[in-house]
């Protein structure tokens, strides 16, 4: 089974639970879940999130580093659920990917992360902690950048990000450059992330529902016969067994898109749901923030997809 979900979990989607807005003096926590990372990038990240009007707290101990770890697992989760049971913090937007997440997760307290429900950020890596939050908690997550790639990232990817935990408005994710697979319109809510990350939960009691969902995917520097496998694997498991819709976000690295988009089109050969390629967000510029586990509607035809408002005041 690609799911594994205790009944608390089932009982929390449904309702989403919407994490409160962020507005100017919001105090955003950096977390490392993963791997370690560049000072001077994060350094950069963080001057623009105060240039957004937040303010920034960075743990002393945020710098520790355990080979392609940053720190020991205790030590990342220990870091992370300080920041989500510390009041004066609104907000966790991760340092970076890399690798790390999937090793946490049977650290957080999950019970006590619902109870104080905050804005929880990262992408790639990171999908493994917004889909166990997301699963566990009921909680909606925002797959979008991490703090290290906020350095360098584009006017549209921060304009996306403040639109998403800051706007108090539903969110219109438009890519003029995204292709209609599949015609059509589906709607529920929207989950997934990372496709290698995804395919590792996958048999783990972390591992997303996808029925009645619409499925998000991106990935990066993966050969096309891997992301054949992914997929496969994933279908094979059940997986996209009943779901609404598919996403695919950018796959940069992966062969080229006509590549790409032929896997996917032999692969879901047979269904009849609704598939846009090309919406930016992923491991490319611009990196538009999508909120994982809040409802959308998706056109495929008119290559958009609308979120209800993902945050709560």
């Amino acid at each position: 089974m690609c799911a594994a979900v205790p009944g608390s979990a089932r009982a929390a989607r449904k309702r989403a639970l919407k994490p409160p807005r962020l507005g100017p003096g919001s105090v955003i926590g950096i977390a490392a879940p993963a791997g370690p990372f560049e000072p001077a990038a994060l350094g950069r990240g963080v001057d623009v999130l105060r240039a957004m009007d937040f303010e920034v707290v960075v743990p002393d101990d945020l710098f520790a580093a355990n080979g392609y770890l940053a720190g020991t697992d205790a030590h990342r989760a220990d870091v992370l659920n300080r920041l989500f049971f510390d009041p004066g913090i609104d907000a966790i937007m991760c340092a970076r990917g890399g690798y790390g997440s999937l090793r946490i997760l049977p650290l957080l307290d999950y019970t006590r992360l619902a109870a104080q429900p905050k804005v929880l950020i990262g992408f790639s890596d990171i999908t493994a902690l917004l889909t166990a939050v997301t699963s566990r908690c009921g909680l909606i997550t925002f797959h979008g950048p991490v703090v290290t790639t906020l350095a360098d990232a584009s006017e549209k990817t921060v304009a996306g990000l403040l639109e998403a935990v800051a706007s108090g408005r539903p969110l219109t994710v438009r890519s003029e450059g995204a292709r209609a697979l599949r015609p059509g319109s589906a709607s529920g809510p929207v989950c997934g992330g990372n496709l290698t990350t995804l395919c590792h939960l996958v048999g783990t009691p972390f591992a997303p529902r996808l029925r009645n969902r619409v499925v998000f995917l991106e990935d990066r520097g993966e050969a096309p016969y891997r992301i054949d496998r992914m997929l496969v694997h994933m279908r094979a498991a059940g997986c996209f067994d009943g779901i609404k819709g598919l996403v695919l976000g950018s796959f940069d690295g992966c062969g080229t898109p006509a590549e790409i988009l032929k896997i996917v089109e032999d692969v879901f050969q047979e269904v009849e749901f609704p598939i846009l390629a090309g919406v930016e967000s992923g491991h490319t510029e611009p990196n538009l923030t999508l909120p994982l586990g809040a409802r959308a509607v998706l056109d495929a035809a008119h290559r958009t997809l609308e979120f209800e408002c993902a945050t709560a005041g």
